[in-house]
């Protein structure tokens, strides 16, 4: 092992990029702001260290290019993104743009180019914590950026074309960043879990099998308000009880099968007085799992028992979808090769899904993907209290690296790019 993949060094670099916020009491990294810029610089730098020649596209995601055996091959794409949430932790998105950094610097010091070029890119805002349009940098990069979003405003009221032409971008040039099927022949994406699994586990990596589709309601329940000390038990069409039945319901149908997870994430009820009955309730669903036709037959299942909960209550319930994103599956042969790379590591073999979003959900418009997991404590993320280990950061770079020093194309990425 190069002392590129050590440990110490990447925990050091992401603490560096924690350093670039907006706030000195947390960390908040948003597009388009001057700590969005100084962390690109940042990593720019790492990157040209490493041996990659470096640009920022036309959305501000910053890239690197590795050359491989001959100049103008497909690329290996590597990377995640830059952006943070607010008061976030420093491991998400970082760990994998300073983890492929370093497998590109462990490369070079091994003076073995491959017959392929790579490529890490940082990508500029996968988060939407400013603009509230998530996967930008990414949906661009995947030539499916949307142009209407340019007119979102931040809380100060800026907008996102104001927002790049401050940074020294030009919003008519977005298109630019897009790159086409044949400049890749994959792209691979190490991030922090964000889960338990691994931990309970007592595993440092795992190779993910697909990220999560997800559905989205908004589900309004209406029945009819009467005093608290006067409405008999038995007459009541007490919406909110009615909302919780509904609930319950959610938690117990998925919990009923694995991979599959069901959240009430927002919940309200009026008119909101302690001795009222509730008239009306109002609510949020979140369901998520790794194959689209499992999370179709639960929607169905859950729809079906929301209406014979109202009917059995006397309440009516309206619910509609907000929010509707397929999965991303991970390509089998590109997941073949990071299982390969994990058991050549001499560690043990776990598959499982991805329940966050990621920006391989945009970069699978143009390339198949893939995913490798690493261990973080408590599975907590998004929350400065996100941790792992040095040794958790090398194992994971490690296992990055043997998969790159071993990579073998589904196509033959022997013909230059047209």
């Amino acid at each position: 092992m190069s002392n590129a993949l050590d440990g110490a060094g990447l925990m050091a670099r992401l603490d560096q990029l924690a350093q670039l916020s907006e706030r000195p009491d947390a960390l908040v990294r948003r597009f388009l702001t001057p700590e969005h810029a100084r962390a690109n610089a940042l990593v720019a730098e790492w990157m040209r260290a490493a041996g990659m020649s470096t640009r920022t596209d036309a959305i501000g995601n910053v890239i690197g290019r590795y050359e491989g055996d001959a100049p103008g091959l497909p690329a290996l794409l590597l990377g995640s993104h830059l952006d943070t949430v607010v008061d976030a932790g420093r491991y998400d998105g970082m760990l994998g743009v300073v983890s492929s950094i370093a497998c590109v610097a462990d490369l070079a010091a091994r003076n073995a180019p491959q017959p392929f070029a790579i490529e890490v890119v940082g990508f500029a805002d996968e988060e939407g914590t400013r603009f509230g349009a998530t996967l930008l940098g990414s949906r661009a990069l995947a030539g499916t950026f949307d142009p209407t979003v340019l007119g979102r405003t931040d809380p100060d009221g800026v907008s996102m074309a104001e927002a790049l032409v401050r940074f020294g971008l030009d919003p008519a040039r977005i298109p630019t960043a897009a790159r086409r099927r044949e400049d890749f022949l994959g792209y691979v994406e190490l991030h922090i879990e964000q889960g338990p699994v691994l931990e309970a586990e007592g595993l440092a990596v795992g190779c993910v099998t697909a990220i999560s589709g997800a559905t989205r309601l908004a589900v309004e329940i209406e029945g009819m308000a009467g005093h608290a000390g006067t409405v008999p038990m038995a007459g009541r069409r007490d919406a909110l009880a009615a909302a919780a039945e509904c609930m319950l319901l959610i938690e117990r149908r998925a919990a009923a099968e694995p991979e599959l997870v069901g959240t009430v994430g927002r919940i309200e009820a009026g008119p909101g007085a302690i001795n009222v009955v509730p008239g009306l309730a109002r609510f949020t669903v979140d369901l998520r799992a790794p194959a689209d036709e499992r999370r179709a037959v639960a929607l169905a299942d859950l729809l079906a028992g929301f209406d014979e909960i109202a009917r059995r209550r006397g309440v009516t319930l309206a619910a509609s979808k907000t929010h509707d994103a397929a999965s991303t599956p991970c390509a089998p042969w590109l997941a073949d090769q990071i299982r390969d790379a994990i058991e050549g590591e001499a560690l043990s073999l776990r598959s499982l899904p991805s329940g966050a979003g990621h920006d391989g959900m945009a970069v699978g418009a143009i390339a198949e993907i893939a995913m490798i997991f690493v261990r973080c404590k408590g599975g907590i993320s998004h929350n400065p209290a996100e941790a792992i280990t040095a040794e958790d950061a090398e194992t994971g770079a490690r296992v990055l690296a043997r998969f790159i020093r071993n990579f073998t194309p589904r196509i033959s990425p022997s013909r230059s790019r047209p």
